[in-house]
């Protein structure tokens, strides 16, 4: 069972925001305000399977940080 799974069982919400093709990248939830927290580290390293390193940060900070989504979810820097 995917870390997304498990999370939608445990919490049973039905207004998660997904950002879609980045399941792995899931670390947790933000039990308040119920939003996923996704690896940034994590989500660089699915995008450099399509693009380089550069073009993936800057994807990720233009086109899935940068897309403002209300109550969308957390993008955490693990370095």
């Amino acid at each position: 069972m995917t870390k997304l799974e498990q999370i939608l069982n445990i919490f049973q919400a039905e207004n998660i925001i997904i950002a879609d093709g980045f399941d792995d990248a899931i670390i947790g939830i933000e039990e308040n305000t119920m939003r996923l927290i996704y690896s940034v580290k994590i989500i660089i390293e699915i995008l450099e399977k399509e693009m380089s390193q550069e073009e993936a940060i800057e994807h990720l900070y233009f086109n899935i940080i940068g897309s403002h989504i209300e109550n969308g979810p957390i993008f955490c820097t693990d370095i």
